[in-house]
Order: structure tokens, then sequence, then C-alpha cells
């Protein structure tokens, strides 16, 4: 090496080397279909591009910025009617509104409650005294019933457990009779009703 004498490349190197850049010098073609078949996928793509793309883009915007609506109701902040409206003002003003709107869903008013006495929507607070008032007045007899119901349930276990068989029979047959005399009786919720 040292006389300037170069060593003999293989052959097959140079086949190796050569073949790939032989293949390379073919002409290239930009997409697999040609003619006929590549201007009805463009036609195709146009369409998609041009209908389904905006559709699907407005969709998604108008769902994204309608979230801190939602997420205001579900939680039931006191200003959701303020947050819906931000939501709107969001997606005329091209959605620079909307993460105030998604804080201000997912924030718990610190002064709400002392001003108003609540931190729930309006109608959050009206939907429970609705349910409050449809809910029975719970009466001395059914009070009785449960309590009857809970002691029969341990009874129950205490025989499961092992307990004493005999005391837990006539305990259970005790509970039996007294359910027997307020089953006889008439329910004072279904004579209220029937006077209504």
């Amino acid at each position: 090496m040292a006389d300037g004498s170069h060593a003999k490349v293989p052959a097959y190197w140079r086949w190796l080397v050569c073949t790939p850049a032989g293949f390379a010098a073919l002409p290239a073609h930009a997409f697999l279909l040609q003619g006929e078949a590549l201007d009805a996928v463009a036609s195709w793509l146009a369409l998609v591009v041009l209908i389904v793309v905006p559709i699907v883009g407005i969709t998604a915007f108008w769902l994204v910025h309608i979230l801190p609506e939602k997420i205001a109701h579900k939680r039931h902040h006191p200003q959701t009617d303020a947050i819906h409206m931000l939501c709107i003002l969001s997606l005329f003003f091209g959605g620079l509104l909307w993460p105030l709107a998604f804080l201000w869903a997912y924030s718990k008013p610190v002064l709400y409650k002392l001003a108003y006495g609540t931190d729930k929507h309006e109608d959050y607070v009206a939907d429970k005294t609705a349910v409050a008032s449809i809910a029975p007045v719970s009466t001395e007899n059914e009070v009785v019933r449960a309590d009857l119901l809970r002691l029969r349930a341990s009874v129950e276990r205490a025989l499961a457990n092992g307990g004493t068989p005999q005391e837990l029979a006539g305990i259970r047959d005790q509970l039996a009779a007294i359910e027997s005399r307020i089953a006889a009786q008439p329910p004072v919720l279904a004579q209220a009703q029937e006077t209504r």
C-alpha cells in the first residue's frame, strides 16, 4: 500500500452497488394509479375534502365549545347560564374565550354560597325540593318496619354464625308476630293518598 498500489475491488461488489443505481434511473411515478383511475380517485378525494371534512370539522369545533357548558350542567354549577353564554361568545370569537369557560366550569365560586346560600344551580335545588315533596313522609309505622327489618337481618346473621338456636328462633318468631300485626294495619300513607 505504501508503494501506491490499490487493492482490486471484487466484481460482485461492483454489481451490488451499480444495480440499485441503475434502477433508480428508471422513470418514477407519483402515484400507483394512472390515467382514468387516477382521475376517479382524485374526484372522490376532492368531494371528501370539500364536503365531509368541513362538516366533521365544524361539528368537532362545536362539540368542543359546548363541553364547558355540559361540564357545568353535570356539576350543577351555580353559574351554568353564564358559562353557556361564554361558550356561545367563544364560538363567535374563534375559540379565544373557550379556555375561560372551561376553567370556569371546573371552578367552584367561593363567594357564591356566602351570597346566595348554596353552591348549586337553582334547577338542582328545585329538583331536590320537588323530590323531597314527592317522597313519602316517614311515619312511626314505617320506622318500626325499618327497625324490624334490620333486627331480622341481624338475627339471621347470628343464626348463620352459630348463635344459640333456641333463643334466636324464639326472637325470630316474636319478630314474625310483630310483622304480621304491622302488616294487618293499613298504611298511613295509603290513607293520605286516598283522601287527596
